[in-house]
């Protein structure tokens, strides 16, 4: 026995329509999570902004919202540079409309333990996900408080941010600064119409998700680590996600949705064997062929 699955591929968890006419900006939008909730907002009648730094992740996520007969464009963007945002908010604007949703997706990680872990690659991954979530939530808000004009922001969270965890030194601090600036913008901008809240997906396979995650890339969803005993599947998460931006949830404001069976919750009477972060990282590069590479390289899509 498992939680139950979710009702099949193309059922929508809103009435048809929701969305239309509204343009919904994803960042890191052309694969992985943002891909999955770009396509649930694009089902429902919006229309789709993908951004990102990588020609390939753009490509990927217009062919998957092409796909679903979604009205969608794709707009290159680094979410650390503020005048790029401008751009892109203008593009947007002009090819689309203004933006009535935003979805602060890019994120940039790797796991290292935090004394190998170079001031760069700290840097980096703080700048992408908590100053890139910032950044585009200012841009978004500036021009929807000159129009006048409500709006939804949903940031992407991690239960590691309250929690912490080996080798997340770097993002559990960037995310736990992202649930914060959640509760902060939603108090300063709910007087203006703009609801801002947060959601932290548990385990949710994609294409971009490690090796060792491969047999659920591949369609196997059973997971006895987690006490669902099965991992997410990304059109819950775009469910959820369309659901917290929606009018139905227009009283909602300054919240961490956390979508993950339970995952961070479980507790147990009998506790594992602590195995310290370097074993951890040290076998699993080993695994995928080298060590020292693994913990020196530094990456992340900014968008």
């Amino acid at each position: 026995m498992a939680l139950p699955a979710p009702p099949p591929l193309g059922a929508k968890a809103l009435p048809d329509g929701t969305y239309d006419g509204q343009v919904v900006a994803v960042t890191g939008g052309g694969t992985g999570l943002g891909k999955g909730m770009a396509v649930e907002f694009a089902r429902l009648g919006a229309k789709i902004a993908v951004l990102s730094r990588k020609p390939e992740h753009l490509e990927a996520g217009l062919a998957a919202l092409h796909a679903v007969g979604a009205e969608a464009i794709a707009v290159a963007c680094d979410v650390r540079d503020p005048e790029a945002i401008a751009r892109a908010f203008d593009e947007i604007e002009a090819r689309l409309g203004p933006v009535d949703v935003l979805i602060n997706n890019a994120a940039g990680n790797f796991p290292a333990p935090a004394e190998e872990m170079t001031p760069n690659g700290f840097r980096t991954v703080v700048d992408i996900v908590l100053n890139g979530t910032y950044n585009c939530s200012r841009e978004f808000a500036v021009r929807r408080l000159a129009a006048g004009m409500p709006g939804a922001i949903l940031n992407i969270g991690a239960t590691y941010s309250w929690t912490g965890g080996p080798g997340t030194s770097h993002s559990a601090a960037a995310k736990a600064g992202v649930t914060n600036l959640t509760q902060s913008l939603a108090v300063e901008w709910a007087p203006d119409g703009i609801r801002v809240n947060c959601l932290a997906p548990g385990r949710f396979p994609h294409e971009d998700m490690p090796g060792h995650m491969t047999r659920h890339r591949e369609g196997e969803t059973g997971d006895n680590t987690v006490p669902g005993l099965r991992v997410g599947e990304l059109r819950e998460l775009g469910w959820m996600a369309t659901f917290i931006c929606s009018p139905y949830a227009s009283y909602l404001s300054g919240h961490t949705v956390v979508l993950d069976g339970a995952n961070w919750l479980r507790r147990s009477l009998v506790m594992p064997e602590f195995v310290p972060i370097r074993e951890q990282f040290g076998k699993r590069a080993v695994e995928s062929g080298s060590a020292k590479a693994a913990i020196a390289k530094t990456r992340g899509d900014a968008g």
